[in-house]
């Protein structure tokens, strides 16, 4: 099976059960696609072991061969990032920027800390022995959030743009965040870097502070490019460009490819689309990278769910799910509690902000591809079971209440 034809495979099942979720189910895309590759994953072995069909073996080859993380975070990672921060406007980011740094900062780390603390106290109650730097890279691994099968449902609930323009600029951080401090804690593991801490401190750095002023540069070329032409198939080509080449560069320079890709979309969707685009080009740019968005989504979350198929299956890490569900929830509840307890002296917060933040924190695709990337190992097969479970919850579970927790704190005045 070529690489083609993979692909051919997936955007068909994603475009039909789009039509199904679309014309008779009428959940939110994004999960609808997710639920409905969950439950097909879950019927090819069944319907195997009756003797009606065996596409199991089939299905898991291809899966296989594609490589999620490689397919993820070296291919579509950049073009998702790219496309949810051409429509971030700046001016309220810039208005929500200390809640989103320090969610997106320091945030991480301490949900890495909480999740990885935790994980290691409930594997050692079930008698299953992993080293701490292992419960850690879990941590890091599940900490990011992931944005695009939540905003959808905040909007429609009514949430207030604050709440909107927090929740959608931490996940564009903290994915770039996130991925920097699994690359440090594997590094640890690997034993690539001599110097410990100090030398895991100075990689978090580099890549993280590297990546932003490489995605500006990055963005002003772009727009200094944009600004000279009024093409809108050059313009859109460029934008290609910067996407495909500017990944790719940031990744031989050994800086942080997300965030680069975030600074340069920020500065593109905001300094460059005032000033660098006429209306005839932003229309067709901002249609080209909403379609280039659903598209990739709805893939990505057929994958999500499709990647059952693949995933080891064990009593323990069932198990253990339970506990570290609730666990991950309080995690994330600690951290964004803790920043708005300390923002609330300067700043007023709306009604059931803490709550909102901890419940609509999903997380998505990146968590399963980092849990693929570790090295091989008993692990291994442990981390990737248990993160899958998670996020499976996260987007189920968690995507389907969202809107009416929203709803619910939306209706009362906000307290400070």
């Amino acid at each position: 099976m070529t690489f083609f034809d993979i692909i051919a495979v997936l955007v068909s099942i994603a475009a039909i059960f789009a039509f199904l979720n679309e014309r008779f189910i009428g959940l939110p895309r994004t999960i609808g696609l997710m639920a409905m590759s969950l439950l097909f994953s879950l019927a090819l072995p069944a319907l195997g072991i009756m003797g009606y069909f065996s596409l199991a073996e089939y299905a898991a080859e291809m899966l296989a061969r594609l490589d999620f993380y490689s397919t993820l975070m070296h291919g579509m990672l950049g073009f998702l990032l790219f496309a949810g921060a051409l429509h971030v406007n700046f001016d309220d980011l810039l208005s929500e920027k200390t809640t989103i740094f320090l969610l997106a900062t320091l945030g991480v780390l301490a949900s890495t800390m909480l999740v990885g603390g935790f994980t290691w106290l409930v594997l050692g109650a079930l008698g299953v022995t992993m080293p701490l730097l292992y419960c850690l890279l879990f941590g890091a691994l599940i900490s990011p959030t992931d944005p695009i099968a939540v905003l959808g449902i905040m909007k429609k609930a009514g949430a207030v743009k604050s709440l909107e323009t927090t929740v959608t600029g931490e996940s564009l951080f903290n994915d770039g965040i996130g991925v920097v401090v699994f690359l440090a804690l594997l590094a640890l593991v690997g034993g690539g870097h001599e110097g410990g801490a100090a030398a895991v401190t100075r990689l978090f750095l580099v890549e993280a502070v590297g990546g932003i002023a490489y995605g500006t540069l990055l963005g002003l070329v772009t727009y200094f490019l944009l600004k000279r032409v009024d093409k809108y198939q050059v313009e859109v080509l460029i934008t290609l460009a910067t996407v495909l080449g500017g990944y790719r560069l940031a990744e031989l320079l050994h800086v942080s490819a997300p965030l680069a890709i975030v600074a340069a979309g920020l500065l593109v969707g905001n300094h460059g689309r005032h000033f660098g685009m006429s209306p005839t080009t932003r229309r067709h740019l901002d249609t080209f990278w909403e379609l280039v968005d659903e598209i990739l989504n709805a893939v990505l979350f057929v994958l999500i769910g499709l990647e059952y198929l693949i995933l080891p299956h064990d009593l323990i890490s069932v198990t253990a799910v339970f506990f570290l569900i609730p666990m991950v929830l309080l995690a994330r509840y600690l951290t964004v509690g803790g920043t708005i307890q300390i923002l609330r002296r300067f700043r007023w917060f709306e009604r059931g902000t803490v709550r909102i933040l901890t419940w609509s924190g999903l997380r998505g695709g990146i968590s399963v591809a980092l849990a693929l990337s570790l090295p091989p190992g008993p692990e291994r097969e442990t981390i990737i079971a248990v993160t899958y479970v998670v996020v499976a919850f996260s987007i189920l579970v968690q995507g389907l209440t969202v809107g009416r927790l929203v709803e619910v704190f939306q209706e009362g005045p906000p307290l400070r």
